[in-house]
């Protein structure tokens, strides 16, 4: 389902005279105002142990409250997406990130509120400090240190993460 379907009125003006321009973007007919519909830029972060276990989390909300699932989020506003996956990171599971290597991206939509939002997801390859002390905060439910050679990507219930963890593992030796 193409996000065109979810605005009707323009956000610059309110109109109601807002229509398909072209197949990314609807024209106020009113004021004039183009609107392209991008994707968001969400942030995944890949946290290994020194005894190559990844650090997993069990989602506490919906959407797929209860699956298994990497840290990460939305970038905010003027934040960089490797400023947002470090915040991310402190924010669900209390680590510091030291150092980040961003290593591919994957195109995502994610139910939040009944509204489809379509975000481009940068998995990122995070160095962090004391993961011996990672607790499960925010909306990770729980934290669980997992062996990569034990990872099964359907017990992911996000598709770009599951699609992610697929491509980790084929890197693997």
């Amino acid at each position: 389902m193409h996000p065109f379907i979810q605005f009707h009125f323009c956000p610059k003006c309110g109109s109601s005279h807002f229509v398909i321009h072209n197949e990314k973007s609807k024209q106020c007919q009113d004021c004039g105002f183009v609107y392209y519909f991008n994707p968001s830029a969400a942030t995944v972060a890949v946290i290994l142990n020194d005894k190559q276990e990844l650090l997993v989390c069990r989602r506490g909300k919906e959407p797929a409250k209860g699956t298994l699932d990497l840290p990460g989020g939305f970038s905010d506003c003027y934040e960089s997406s490797e400023a947002g996956v470090a915040r991310e990171v402190m924010e669900e599971t209390g680590l510091q990130v030291t150092h980040t290597e961003f290593l591919f991206s994957l195109p995502n939509t994610y139910l939040y509120s009944d509204f489809l939002v379509h975000t481009v997801d940068s998995f990122f390859r995070c160095t962090v400090t004391e993961w011996e002390q990672a607790r499960a905060m925010d909306d990770a439910a729980e934290l669980l240190w997992i062996p990569l050679d034990n990872l099964r990507p359907e017990d992911f219930g996000l598709e770009s993460v599951r699609k992610g963890i697929e491509k980790l593992l084929e890197k693997q030796p």
